[in-house]
């Protein structure tokens, strides 16, 4: 790999370096900010659990990688990302005793490369960091500890559980297994148990019979900080049978004591208004991060699949053509009606060695804010963006009419996609203005998905999808067929709403202005109000996918 050779000159062909660091309880917002620092700067990755290279390769914006066709030729790693090894398991698929994921580190360590062992939670926390960090020095090697957020902690934070209160000061943290004297936990000090889900039943019997009150509370969190996070409250007597009927599995965390009562009021997690909600996200994948950030900060779950593709234009001479026009002062004015009309004029510069210093001079127009902030982003400030609604026609019924005496040129450089519509274009005419209406861009519907979400589409088996534009609704339906009747369809704008409907479409949510934010925010006003109505009527809060057959039949037949 390039940037080993470089690490192995810089550091000496034999000495390595390696640090250690803990990735969190399973939320990635969870990694400190020195972990970041050193997970972009590594040369190899040791991992630890099978989601680890997923997580380091989100991180660094790098691609996941691509199995090779039977007979086609291996498709080389990506030379700007770290290598992964894998620590966690064995070339048999069994877990690695801590001995042998030593000797991987160390076997790493000693090609002279920057080396991160990835480790879930705390290195140094119910961990093989210690053996591994030993075996470093037996074999010396320098080595750092960075260390994790635990999920004994963590996990009850996310529950809405502080394990310590003014009331309540003292905490013991029991990894449950054989011959443990349970006794000795009979006063009213919280414990925070790790693999209690099997034995919580003999534990509880345990704790009452030492004297323990059947009725303490208790708490039992799974895949605790991911969407994934359920929790089961109960008491002592009752938490065998309560965490068997929720069906609770391993990895989880057990809270027992006063202080699980506090979650009534502080569950902060699971009650985001889109918790757990697994939403559709149409885009172009340049496009989807956005949105799914967003939609990830309100408890969503969100899946990219994208329906358009972005490519270059058939014919890219009138392109070349605008752009020396541009150059030589051809233009008053330039419009952009989107974010990839931004991108397109941006590579066309870049591709003939030009920079912003080429729009001295120039006007320029944003159809709304996220193409206004994309042209910010080149160094470049719109003069003009809607006062009102963030369309073609927002941008047209604020644009100035031509003045002969005030305007030194009459003509309007409009890039565009190819789909674009000519209402624009004739409203400019209208007003006194010559338009250059040149195709930037093509859009183009994207490949199918994978058959598991198209099925997944059809069957109801997404609680909502958000639709950003008219075209990833057409695309959508014409690649993967039309979301379930359970799913809650939220639309960007009026335009896309009509197109909806005219797909048979029920539309659910409507953004209060054609903007992606606005869009996930109204989903997210949606899905609160939804809970509180489930509240208010006495029933489970559940998502749209979980939905009772039985019930939807009843209601058609009414």
């Amino acid at each position: 790999m390039t940037r080993g050779n470089s690490t192995r000159s810089a550091q000496g062909q034999t000495r390595g370096w390696v640090s250690f660091v803990g990735s969190g309880p399973g939320d990635p917002d969870l990694l400190t900010v020195r972990a970041v620092a050193l997970l972009r700067q590594a040369d190899v990755v040791v991992t630890e659990a099978p989601e680890h290279a997923g997580l380091v390769r989100a991180l660094l914006g790098l691609p996941e990688p691509v199995e090779p066709e039977e007979g086609d030729e291996p498709v080389a790693a990506d030379v700007d990302g770290p290598e992964f090894v894998d620590g966690g398991f064995g070339e048999d698929g069994q877990p690695l005793t801590h001995a042998a994921r030593a000797k991987v580190v160390v076997k790493q360590a000693k090609r002279g490369l920057r080396v991160v062992r990835l480790m879930s939670g705390d290195p140094f926390l119910y961990a093989s960091g210690p053996e591994e960090a030993q075996a470093c020095v037996k074999a010396g090697l320098g080595f750092e500890i960075v260390p994790g957020v635990s999920s004994v902690n963590a996990v009850p934070a996310y529950a809405g559980i502080p394990l310590t209160t003014k009331d309540h000061r003292e905490v013991a943290v029991v990894t449950c297994g054989d011959r443990i004297d349970w006794a000795q936990y009979a006063d009213d000090r919280t414990l925070v148990l790790l693999s209690a889900v099997g034995s919580i039943g003999e534990i509880s019997k345990a704790l009452v019979a030492a004297g323990r009150s059947p009725q303490t509370p208790v708490a039992m969190t799974r895949v605790g900080t991911t969407t994934g996070q359920a929790t089961v409250t109960s008491t002592l007597e009752h938490i065998a049978a309560d965490a068997r009927a929720a069906r609770m599995a391993p990895p989880a965390v057990t809270v027992i004591g006063a202080v699980v009562d506090l979650r009534q009021t502080l569950s902060w997690f699971e009650t985001k208004p889109l918790f757990g909600w697994r939403v559709l996200v149409p885009r172009t994948k340049e496009q989807a991060g956005a949105v799914s950030a967003r939609l990830r900060g309100y408890g969503a779950v969100p899946e990219e699949v994208p329906t358009i593709s972005v490519e270059p234009p058939r014919n890219p001479l009138q392109m070349d053509k605008a752009v020396r026009g541009l150059v030589e002062g051809r233009y008053e004015w330039i419009a952009f009606t989107s974010v990839n009309a931004v991108k397109a004029v941006r590579e066309k510069f870049e591709e003939y060695g030009l920079d912003a210093r080429a729009f001295s001079g120039l006007k320029i127009a944003a159809v709304g804010d996220k193409t206004a902030q994309a042209i910010s982003a080149w160094g470049l400030r719109a003069d003009l963006t809607p006062s009102g609604e963030q369309s073609a026609a927002g941008l047209l019924a604020d644009w100035p009419e031509y003045d002969r005496l005030l305007d030194p040129i009459n003509r309007v450089f409009l890039p565009r996609a190819d789909i674009a519509t000519e209402n624009l274009v004739a409203g400019l005419v209208d007003l006194g203005w010559e338009c250059d209406d040149v195709t930037a861009y093509r859009t183009v519907r994207a490949t199918p998905p994978p058959a598991p979400t198209r099925d997944a589409i059809k069957t109801g088996k997404f609680d909502a999808v958000v639709f950003t534009s008219s075209s990833t609704v057409r695309n959508l339906v014409g690649i993967a067929g039309k979301p379930h009747p359970s799913t809650i369809i939220a639309v960007i704008g009026p335009a896309t709403a009509k197109t909806a409907e005219e797909h048979g479409l029920r539309v659910d949510v409507l953004a209060a202005k054609p903007d992606i934010d606005e869009l996930v925010d109204a989903l997210a006003d949606f899905g609160a109000a939804r809970r509180l109505s489930l509240l208010d009527q006495g029933q489970p809060v559940t998502r749209p996918s979980e939905r009772k057959p039985s019930a939807r039949r009843k209601v058609r037949t009414q």
